[in-house]
């Protein structure tokens, strides 16, 4: 509704308020009310106020806003229909501008939300919410009406998306909401893996909107009749950006991401068609699904996997100093956030001393950043205390019993649900301690991870932590400085110190993965032991001296590339014996 005026400039009052007990439109609502609605909760009590009064003016406006706003709902739910905005614009206004106070229930302009919040007759109900974002358009949002047939809770994780060109798609395709509904199904108790959900969806819509853009795929349905395949294939193409020269994708994840997107949102369409009896559906997506099985590989995914190879090819492989990993920074800033932090307790001295603590545990145990930053705070209360079994004590030697009592023992959830521990110095465990005793004081929550962000439900992220303290602490190379270099090292590292295969299982247990996975992915192929040990094969194998270093290992060999291979007088060289297989052919 668009605010008009008469040809001498003057303004026309042809607004019309919605009741909210009839659903009719009123130039006066206030009259409508006192005279059909004068029984009713609300209107009883605003009318017994006086005439004029701001208490009577404010309970009405409150009533007249409720009714507009179910109006305004239904609106948005059918799709079309009058809008009644809280104020007038003069120009025309589509309904994506527009937000609904959670005060007041008014309609007002995205962009003038936050200046009517501050001002508003009703901001005391503000308190009373969850925490979490505190935008002001991010929880207006939250209270738009949710589509039918759509979980509420996945509806606000939908709703927590960036607002782009990407979430317009995704909020009005079904199909893409019911993918990231079965996300949702399988993983929306997890808080941390909400993201993940988000992320998969926009993938999605992304190459919908490139389809839309090439005016052959209008929807994520028509991604899957037969006929629209070689279109897929080229939306997913130029989403994941391939180089049609040199057949070399850009971001070659993205392409592999792409089509286990749309393979999964084939399942989930094919099941829906099973339930609902949609023949022609079902149909399309088997075909679908063949196809793929057979020319996906030969026009996305081998591209892309080539792709990914090469990049791995003479790439420098990066793993940290120990210098870098000695660096005394922490120390220095773990005593002084303590210390900041028992002088005056405010969050902002609790999050300085979080982060230092994240980043011990993270660089002292070599774990995956995003493990312990999602460490639960049951998990450090609740921590063993329990003292070592006798029988298994008398096994261990006076030093390993020292280390049993020097040392903290904390299980979390690591990657596939894998139970991995985690070691803590009397440093770090003093530090937890510390933030544990200030939570309360610090406007903390009792659902935050271990490693929370005050007032909300997130939690700190390692990686960005290291690489900002990385920089910070004046390391050589700070780029080496991360979870998975760390880990990559401490791989490395095991296979200098020629560990029994028992020790090496023990090592890849206590990183929370498999030993085939510790050997091929983890344990990097350091060109330094390349050139150290391979290299001493190659030289004996080249002199002909390998057979006197028989039943050695390669540590054992000793050989020097500066000598100059000796012939010894007493042995044939090749040369006489090729001419001694002449000589006695001859004869």
């Amino acid at each position: 509704m668009t605010l008009k005026k008469k040809g001498d400039g003057r303004r026309v009052y042809n607004k019309r308020h919605y009741c909210a007990f009839c659903s009719k439109p009123y130039s006066k609502m206030a009259c409508h009310l006192e005279a059909k609605h004068s029984d009713m909760p609300g209107v009883e009590s605003a009318l017994k106020c006086p005439k004029g009064s701001k208490e009577r003016r404010l309970q009405l406006s409150l009533i007249r806003n409720k009714g507009n706003r179910a109006h305004n709902n239904k609106i948005i739910k059918d799709g079309k229909g009058l809008l009644i905005p809280h104020q007038q614009s003069t120009k025309s206004s589509k309904a994506g501008e527009y937000l609904h106070c959670i005060n007041c229930e008014g309609y007002l302009k995205r962009k003038s939300l936050w200046r009517h919040m501050k001002r508003c007759y009703l901001s005391q109900k503000v308190k009373g919410l969850k925490p979490g974002t505190s935008r002001v358009q991010a929880v207006g949002k939250y209270a738009e009406p949710v589509p039918d047939n759509v979980n509420a809770q996945f509806w606000k994780l939908v709703l927590d998306m960036h607002q782009d060109d990407v979430a317009k798609v995704v909020q009005s395709e079904k199909c893409i909401l019911k993918f990231g509904e079965h996300l949702f199904n399988k993983h929306g108790q997890d808080v941390t893996r909400h993201e993940y959900i988000r992320q998969k969806m926009r993938e999605t819509a992304r190459v919908l909107l490139q389809g839309k853009k090439d005016g052959k795929l209008e929807t994520l349905s028509d991604f899957f009749v037969p006929a629209n395949f070689p279109h897929v294939i080229d939306a997913v193409q130029k989403v994941a950006g391939l180089d049609e020269r040199t057949n070399v994708f850009k971001t070659p994840s993205l392409a592999l991401k792409l089509g286990h997107n749309l393979k999964k949102v084939a399942n989930v369409l094919e099941c829906e068609a099973m339930i609902s009896g949609d023949e022609n559906t079902i149909h399309n997506v088997r075909i679908f699904k063949q196809i793929c099985e057979t020319r996906w590989s030969e026009c996305v995914s081998s591209y892309a996997l080539r792709s990914l190879t090469e990049a791995k090819w003479n790439a420098p492989q990066l793993i940290p100093f120990a210098e870098d990993v000695r660096n005394q920074y922490l120390d220095t800033k773990r005593m002084e956030c303590q210390r900041n932090l028992k002088e005056e307790t405010v969050k902002k001295n609790w999050a300085k001393l979080a982060k230092i603590t994240l980043c011990e545990v993270i660089i002292f145990n070599r774990r995956r950043e995003g493990e312990v930053s999602k460490m639960t705070l049951n998990a450090f209360t609740l921590r063993g205390t329990s003292v070592t079994h006798p029988d298994v004590e008398l096994a261990l030697s006076e030093l390993e019993k020292k280390l049993c009592k020097h040392f903290q023992r904390i299980e979390i959830k690591g990657k596939h649900g894998r139970k991995v521990p985690i070691l803590l110095i009397p440093d770090m465990a003093s530090s937890m301690e510390l933030l544990v005793q200030n939570l309360r004081n610090c406007d903390m929550l009792d659902e935050n991870p271990m490693f929370g962000r005050p007032q909300t439900l997130n939690h700190f992220r390692g990686s960005g932590i290291i690489r900002k303290i990385a920089q910070n602490c004046g390391a050589k190379h700070p780029g080496a400085l991360s979870s998975t270099k760390l880990r990559k090292h401490m791989a490395t590292m095991s296979k200098v110190l020629n560990l029994k295969d028992n020790e090496v299982d023990d090592l890849a247990d206590f990183l929370g993965h498999d030993i085939r996975v510790h050997r091929q992915y983890y344990r990097l192929p350091e060109g330094t032991l390349q050139l150290s040990k391979i290299s001493k094969v190659l030289l004996a194998l080249e002199r002909g001296q390998l057979s006197n270093y028989k039943e050695r290992n390669l540590d054992e060999i000793s050989i020097d590339p500066q000598d100059k291979m000796s012939v010894d007088s007493g042995s044939d060289t090749e040369e006489e014996i090729d001419s001694a297989e002449r000589d006695a052919s001859r004869s």
